[in-house]
């Protein structure tokens, strides 16, 4: 987004006596660090930055539709149905849990702008669950796509259902129409492409998840046991036959205790179980004090709540993937656990 826009938006409010002031402010001194300007003259540097920037007040951006993401497996949903006509902003990273996420002064500003925002659902994005619902008809969680009766509930959730759908790649794919009729609405114009989009990247998924299903086959059903930190994997194992125990339960807000982990190193050590696996986005330190304590080997760090980097590429099975897209996540994902249990 243009810089003076951006500026001109804060100045703006600083006017104002609305809720969204405090934000504001907050985002200009993480901008503009160590500087004081007064109003008068914050209101001279708006006016100038809306005559001269290129973005409109609609939020589009170079005629693009300007979309705002909360995680990155929906960012990169959202980047593959839209294509060339929008502009994704991912407001978590690589590594972040969005369990434990708090907002970031410009991320209020980043949504208000934004023509349309998507998220996971399913109070996947905890501290930001009421701002998301607040904004409206613009704003969408792409899990609305699917039925009550996919969903798993856990026993220790308090009757909430368990949020990480992207494990089971099929189902995964059932969120992508909504995500092509939203944008649809949105920018009729590229209706046509968007749906195109979609059905190509629906395909790709299904045939993802048609190898996920080969490629889990591969273990003795006995040796299919994933240990990891939370249980961010139960749609995961029940869609390729994998029983999951996680150190947690399906969120990251609470810790593990003592007993917790002296009761997996009991059950490592009763099952056999060769390794046990670290995640991208939550503390190592529990998993590895738990491996040397049972003598199970690390398996590898899997993805469970953020993507990889983009562009960090990983080859095997004769091909090579990216891990910063959700393909390459599961495909990463499947091939260190299978070789890791063999």
């Amino acid at each position: 987004m243009c810089n003076k826009l951006r500026l001109a938006y804060i100045f703006r409010l600083t006017l104002r006596g609305d809720e969204a002031k405090e934000d504001a402010f907050m985002k200009f001194k993480y901008r503009v660090s160590g500087y004081s300007l007064r109003p008068a003259l914050l209101a001279v540097l708006g006016v100038v930055g809306l005559s001269t920037c290129g973005k409109s007040g609609s939020g589009r951006v170079d005629g693009k539709l300007y979309v705002v993401a909360t995680t990155t497996m929906v960012g990169d949903m959202v980047a593959r149905v839209g294509g060339d006509h929008v502009e994704v902003k991912g407001l978590m990273r690589p590594g972040v849990d969005p369990h434990l996420y708090e907002p970031v002064p410009g991320d209020g500003i980043a949504l208000r702008e934004a023509d349309i925002v998507f998220y996971s659902g399913l109070f996947l994005e905890g501290q930001m669950h009421d701002k998301l619902e607040g904004l409206g008809e613009k704003s969408h969680a792409v899990t609305e796509a699917t039925g009550k009766e996919e969903l798993l509930v856990p026993n220790a959730s308090g009757g909430h259902p368990d949020p990480h759908v992207w494990g089971d790649a099929s189902l995964w794919a059932r969120c992508v129409p909504g995500v092509a009729e939203a944008l649809a609405k949105a920018d009729p114009a590229h209706a046509v492409e968007y749906r195109a989009n979609a059905a190509a990247y629906i395909a790709e998924l299904e045939t993802l998840h048609e190898w996920a299903l080969k490629r889990a086959g591969e273990l003795p059903e006995g040796a299919r046991v994933l240990i990891t930190s939370h249980d961010a994997f139960n749609y995961f194992g029940r869609a390729y036959g994998f029983e999951v125990i996680g150190l947690q339960g399906i969120s990251t807000v609470g810790e593990s205790g003592l007993a917790d982990r002296v009761k997996m190193v009991d059950l490592i050590k009763e099952r056999g179980v060769k390794a046990i696996f670290v995640e991208s986005s939550v503390s190592h330190a529990a998993i590895e004090s738990i491996s040397k304590d049972s003598g199970a080997r690390i398996g590898g760090e899997l993805f469970s709540d953020a993507l990889g980097q983009p562009g960090d590429m990983e080859d095997a099975g004769g091909e090579s993937y990216d891990k910063g897209t959700y393909v390459g996540m599961l495909k990463h994902n499947m091939n260190a656990a299978v070789e890791a249990l063999k």
